[in-house]
């Protein structure tokens, strides 16, 4: 495929399905690394399980100053249980917007900064450079992300970096931990007739639910994001209706702030509910938060203003995003989320972008990585 333009290469990342799961983000990875290496970024492809894989693409570099990180991620969420009234994997345009699932979250952020990568990588030779990282299994829990910071050797250095996820393209200085937990209670199994013979798990999580509706968080809230949440989201127990179940689990949704470590987090959980309840952690991602006042922010605030017709004040997203792995790995540099994508959209039913947006993030890409690279 010719790389036209950011909505075309949109329209094509669109039409490759990598619903997560089962992902299969592979393929994607390999069309985008080959374009990236017909412009003379070096290219390192990272297998993540049958036919998934990451990418980290790099161009420039110096000794003066680190590169800036700009990452996406390539797999998207299943379609849902409701009718899309587009086809899902079309790329249909119609009235300013192009429809299909990832196209806000967020296959055309990842268009738009590999565009104004190759558009700009000419001028790159000798200055500080790009490290682009395209992750596959962002959207259950930044699974390769994660895969890349254990691997040895497979991100380099990052001066700052850039979260292409989707906002409107207005910049946002971090976002909200999540700490996922599922919370089991035991019991001894009987006849329902003779409930007296068993002890029941239910009533136990029953009990440690209770205690959840009244869990205080002891850290203080934090001056941007507020205070952490708690949200009890799953409860399941039982086999049978003429039994007495012997096992319950609760699951548990924490959205953590930067006042909040997950571990005291955890602590506070075990004490509130009993230590005859057991935790398991299916996902744990820290928040991620950078001062406003941090120089760079302040220049992308400069720089973004023409596009906006105002100058941003600092915000927060509510999502979770591959900062939660990358920002830590290279060394918590300044961070921002800042992409075309419609947040409203994502995982939506008949998602779609704004197709004005997405050309216009280009040259914000573009302008953010001429300063940061002196040219």
């Amino acid at each position: 495929m010719a790389l036209r333009s950011v909505i075309e290469l949109t329209k094509h990342l669109v039409q490759m399905n990598t619903i997560n799961p089962p992902g299969d983000e592979e393929a994607c990875a390999r069309f985008l690394g080959n374009i990236l290496e017909k412009a003379k970024f070096s290219v390192s492809l990272h297998p993540f399980g049958e036919k998934r894989a990451s990418l980290v693409a790099r161009i420039g570099g110096n000794s003066t100053k680190k590169p800036l990180c700009i990452t996406g991620h390539i797999d998207t969420v299943p379609l849902g249980a409701t009718a899309w009234t587009k086809d899902p994997f079309s790329g249909e345009t119609y009235a300013g917007r192009l429809f299909g699932r990832g196209t806000s979250d967020m296959k055309c952020g990842v268009a738009a900064f590999v565009t104004a990568a190759i558009e700009l990588s000419d001028r790159l030779s000798g200055t500080p450079g790009l490290e682009l990282v395209i992750t596959a299994g962002e959207e259950v829990g930044c699974q390769g992300a994660f895969d890349l910071v254990r691997q040895q050797g497979a991100l380099g250095r990052a001066g700052a970096v850039l979260v292409g996820e989707p906002t409107s393209n207005f910049p946002f200085v971090g976002h909200k931990g999540a700490y996922w937990l599922t919370a089991k209670t035991s019991g001894v199994t009987a006849h329902g007739s003779m409930p007296n013979l068993g002890e029941n798990a239910v009533y136990r999580a029953a009990k440690a639910i209770t205690a959840l509706e009244n869990f205080k968080f002891s850290n203080p809230p934090h001056e941007m994001m507020g205070q952490a949440t708690l949200n009890v989201g799953m409860v399941h127990g039982g086999l049978n209706i003429n039994s007495v179940p012997d096992e319950a689990a609760i699951s548990i949704d924490i959205r953590s702030v930067p006042t909040s470590k997950h571990k005291d987090v955890r602590d506070q959980l075990q004490k509130c509910m009993g230590h005859d309840v057991e935790l398991e952690t299916f996902i744990d991602l820290e928040s991620i938060y950078s001062e406003p006042d941090t120089p760079w922010i302040q220049t992308v605030f400069d720089l973004v203003q023409p596009y906006l017709g105002y100058r941003p004040e600092a915000k927060v997203a509510t999502y979770f995003t591959d900062a939660a792995a990358l920002t830590p790995a290279y060394g918590s540099p300044p961070t921002l989320i800042l992409g075309p994508g419609e947040a409203s959209m994502a995982h939506q039913t008949d998602e779609y972008c704004v197709l004005d947006r997405v050309e216009a993030s280009v040259d914000m890409y573009k302008d953010i990585i001429s300063d940061w690279c002196e040219i």
